[in-house]
């Protein structure tokens, strides 16, 4: 039997950073562990998420977090593919990056483009986009983050939603907004809270169920 093979890539809040503890979330708790238990043995998910991931920019500060770079072995290593997830954007709204959000929905285009055009697809190609969470204005009262984020990250991110969905259409891929059902956790205000995890869980697998995917 060949299983249903899901990538999920994307940055922290697909690895499972949880902000109370500095940690990972346990296999137990992570979003990406609970849609494989939820989804059952004839799918296979693929954790890709990787703190700091961007999706096509370069960080001066950390090595090999540029998405775009890293995609194409990414996504050869686990050739075929049913279904590719993309969840990022909230680190290309670091100051540093000097981004506008319709810069980084672009960089998230240039992603999709290049996953539709390889050639690890079991079929035809599938990808769904999904809006990161919503970056909290709390997050400029808390000074070791403010300052590694920078100003307007925020308001960026508040952006992206919209844009993403666009993006979608441009590209005729799907698209998912987590903002239906996460929350960001009270310590950074960037990160998925606990009980994030299985309202996300459940409502990306209701949407796989319902696709015709699997």
């Amino acid at each position: 039997m060949n299983k249903t093979r899901i990538v999920c890539y994307g940055d922290s809040n697909t690895w499972g950073y949880d902000a109370t503890t500095g940690l990972r979330y346990p296999d137990d708790v992570r979003w990406t562990q609970l849609l494989a238990e939820r989804l059952g043995p004839t799918c296979q998910i693929c954790e890709e998420g990787l703190s700091g991931r961007t999706s096509v920019f370069e960080d001066p500060l950390f090595e090999g977090l540029n998405g775009l770079t890293s995609l194409t072995p990414i996504l050869g290593s686990h050739n075929p593919i049913d279904l590719l997830v993309i969840m990022l954007g909230t680190n290309d709204c670091k100051q540093r990056f000097s981004a506008t959000a319709q810069n980084i929905a672009d960089g998230v285009r240039r992603l999709v483009q290049k996953a539709q055009s390889l050639a690890v697809w079991r079929s035809q190609p599938q990808i769904l986009i999904v809006a990161p969470i919503l970056i909290g204005q709390g997050i400029y009262t808390v000074p070791r983050i403010n300052e590694g984020m920078g100003a307007g990250c925020a308001e960026k991110s508040w952006q992206l939603p919209q844009l993403l969905a666009a993006t979608a259409v441009e590209c005729n891929c799907h698209f998912l907004d987590a903002n239906a059902v996460v929350t960001a956790n009270t310590v950074d205000f960037m990160h998925f809270d606990l009980e994030s995890n299985q309202r996300f869980c459940e409502l990306l697998a209701d949407w796989i169920e319902h696709s015709g995917i699997i």
